[in-house]
Parts: structure tokens; C-alpha cells; sequence
């Protein structure tokens, strides 16, 4: 697997729905075109919340995997 070059990491972890969301989403808004963002989160919605969420916005994912309760998205800013 090729190493991603993450711009920024956003620590959800602990944190109900919509707040992963909603910090990434402050994440994301400076970054420019084609930046990845590292998200960890450890709310169960989180996995449908992010696809729906890159759907909706053009933003794209690009790696969703979880290990134990932490669930990590990468997501490339359109």
C-alpha cells in the first residue's frame, strides 16, 4: 500500500454524531484542491455520516478502515 501524504489528521474520537462531521468539515475548508485529511472517530455512524458526507459535498473517500473501536477515513478535498 502506497504511503498517503496526509495534510492534516482530525481526532473525533470521543465525539457523538454530527461533530466528526462538523470538525472536518472546519478541516477541510482551508486545504486546498486534492489535500487528504486523516479522520479517527470512534462513533459507529461515523462510516455511513462520511460517505453520505463526501457524496454530498464532492469531496472524496479515499480509505475507510477500522481498527477496534477507531474507525479512520482519509478524505481527499475536491
Amino acid at each position: 500500500m502506497a504511503v498517503l501524504d496526509i495534510a492534516t489528521t482530525v481526532d473525533a474520537r470521543g465525539l457523538s454524531c454530527p461533530m466528526p462531521i462538523v470538525k472536518t468539515a472546519q478541516a477541510v475548508k482551508p486545504l486546498p484542491s486534492g489535500a487528504l485529511v486523516e479522520v479517527l472517530a470512534t462513533d459507529p455512524g461515523s462510516t455511513k455520516d462520511f460517505v453520505a458526507w463526501c457524496r454530498q459535498t464532492g469531496n472524496e473517500l479515499v480509505e475507510q478502515s477500522v481498527d477496534g473501536a477507531v474507525y479512520r477515513f482519509v478524505i481527499r478535498r475536491k
